[in-house]
């Protein structure tokens, strides 16, 4: 072997090890112990995990997280706040330990993240501007016509439309929900899709938009879409999500658990089918 391609060789390997070396590796359960801290992220998406004026974390997610994590012995959270379509890169990238954004458990998020039990279900809806000018109902009603229909990067409106027959350029991708509301009441969309919590959350917001009346889920394939959502993991955190499962089973059962359900608008029909589909089922779905 000549000295050059020696030389080529070691380089190679070099970068080879540090390409490894520089991949993140998600902490376990007991390196999150040690170091005392647990970094948990939003998608300041309310009522599912946001942060308050006063730089809380509340929602149905964080709120149930914290008492996960006071049961496992973790006495600080450090909350992140990003995009919902950089939720799960950042898992992936070690960015946080953990989501808790209430993302739907969904088969092709699955293979990419790992997902708690269900920790709430919900169903959908859309924000139309005041008086809804277009007569929008249902998602259905963006397969038989031109009009447009808006999105959040990420969210899993996008594979519900696309079910539907919803033509790709009849989707109008918002990076965020705070946009939604300018969206719809500019007419750059007839309404923004999005589940029945945030679409009432985002017309509480401004009188220039409103929640369709009448609105009936979509059908897919016979079955209304209904969402379970649960807390997010990287893949190779199996022994963290194996331990906030157990909490959460036990915290389930409790009244604080209804409680916090009921205070971000759940609906007791909501909490029940959160009990109806396991993790396992809706992978694989």
């Amino acid at each position: 072997m000549t000295m050059i391609k020696k030389l080529a060789l070691c380089t190679l390997a070099v970068a080879l090890t540090g390409g490894l070396a520089s991949q993140a590796s998600a902490a376990s359960l007991q390196e999150i112990k040690d170091r005392g801290t647990v970094r948990i992220a939003v998608a300041n998406e309310i009522p599912y995990g946001y942060m308050d004026m006063s730089g809380k974390a509340k929602g149905v997610g964080p709120e149930t997280a914290q008492h996960i994590m006071e049961q496992l012995g973790i006495k600080k959270i450090e909350w992140v706040t990003t995009n919902f379509g950089s939720l799960i890169p950042g898992l992936q990238a070690n960015r946080f330990d953990m989501v808790s954004a209430e993302m739907a458990i969904l088969p092709q998020r699955c293979k990419e993240v790992l997902f708690s039990e269900p920790n709430s279900s919900y169903g959908e809806g859309l924000l139309v501007a005041q008086g809804n000018p277009d007569n929008v109902h249902t998602y259905e009603d963006f397969a038989k016509s031109d009009k447009k229909i808006a999105i959040m990067a990420g969210a899993d409106q996008l594979e519900m439309l696309q079910a539907l027959g919803v033509p790709g350029e009849r989707m109008v991708t918002i990076s965020n929900n705070a946009d939604a509301i300018s969206t719809v009441s500019t007419g750059r969309a007839s309404a923004y899709a999005a589940t029945s919590l945030t679409v009432s959350e985002l017309a509480k917001k401004s009188d220039k938009v409103e929640a369709a009346k009448e609105f009936t889920d979509p059908v897919i394939d016979g079955e209304p879409a209904r969402s379970w959502g649960g807390f997010t993991f990287s893949q190779d955190s199996k022994d963290f999500r194996d331990a906030v499962n157990a909490e959460l089973a036990k915290f389930k059962k409790t009244d604080a658990w209804g409680k916090i359900m009921a205070e971000y608008g759940f609906s007791e029909a909501d909490a029940k089918e959160s009990f109806n589909k396991t993790t396992e089922q809706l992978c694989t779905e």
